[in-house]
């Protein structure tokens, strides 16, 4: 077996790094042969891998956490090598939502590299998301409205840790205000007021949110989550029930399954595919079902 294996040296803010020869030595373990790379800017994953041979590799494994893993598939799907290997995720970031659904942790990252080793493979989901002239894939999650800001608000704080994020959700609940959305979800048209829209291939979103409890990776669809309008009060009443996922018998709570949508909205909104920011709304997004190989346990 021969890999090609990424390390995004700044995932977790710096932490990254310290494991590029701490994996390289676990691939020496397993008499896996590898050639092994760190990025060193936003968006160099996707390059690297876009213009990889395909055909030298059994696999490509990176190093990081759901936004390496963005840039990973991204440069898969802009790869054109006629061979498709499997993907391999080592988490190792500060959320690490979709690797979380392979039961893959970063506190046993070991179990991650065994699972190259082991060679089992499993096919999953992708999402494909087309804004104006933009197109992307993402492989956890795709958000925007209230999510979104609180996701601009951390990045500004990020040195803070998981901190960033509870600054973020008090700052932006003062601020607070619904938008205007229209949506088609499978060719079912409605429009309210909203606040906020996920739309899920897993179940988690950063480290420990359960933003869709009935998600799953490899059942053909994309679990949406949206919030209608409601008070700041019921917001930050409603917002630990994501948590425990509790927050989708909520009566301002819409919860779909779909394998087409369509979202629009006014004002113009940023959006948020796994942790990055990028595009703005109206958004028309499919599900491509086992679009990607993936070595799990």
């Amino acid at each position: 077996m021969k890999i090609f294996y990424l390390c995004n040296p700044a995932a977790h803010g710096g932490k990254g790094n310290k494991y590029f020869e701490l994996i390289k030595n676990k691939f020496d373990l397993h008499k896996i042969e590898h050639e092994s790379l760190k990025s060193e800017y936003a968006g160099h994953a996707i390059e690297i891998i876009q213009n990889l041979d395909f055909g030298k590799y059994d696999g490509i494994v990176v190093s990081g956490g759901d936004g390496t893993l963005f840039e990973a598939v991204n440069g898969y799907f802009a790869n054109g090598s006629e061979k498709r290997i499997p993907l391999g995720v080592v988490p190792i970031g500060r959320g690490n939502a979709f690797a979380r659904d392979l039961d893959l942790h970063p506190e046993k990252w070991e179990e991650a590299v065994d699972a190259v080793a082991g060679g089992k493979r499993k096919k999953v989901d992708v999402g494909f998301c087309k804004t104006g002239k933009e197109s992307f894939y993402f492989i956890n999650i795709l958000g925007l409205g209230f999510v979104t800001d609180v996701a601009q608000t951390a990045f500004k704080l990020r040195a803070l840790g998981h901190l960033s994020y509870i600054i973020g959700v008090l700052y932006r609940t003062i601020f607070l205000k619904a938008y205007s959305a229209s949506f088609e979800i499978d060719g079912r048209k409605f429009e309210n007021e909203n606040v906020f829209v996920e739309i899920s291939n897993s179940r988690y979103t950063g480290k420990d949110f359960l933003m869709a409890p009935g998600a799953e990776i490899d059942d053909g669809k994309l679990d949406v989550t949206s919030l209608k309008k409601l008070s700041r009060i019921k917001l930050l009443e409603c917002l630990p029930k994501i948590f425990t996922g509790e927050h989708i018998k909520l009566k301002e709570v819409d919860s779909f399954k779909a394998e087409k949508i369509r979202v629009s909205t006014s004002p113009v909104k940023l959006l948020t595919p796994d942790g990055q920011l990028t595009g703005t709304t109206p958004i028309s997004v499919e599900c491509l079902p086992g679009a990607i190989e993936v070595f799990v346990k």
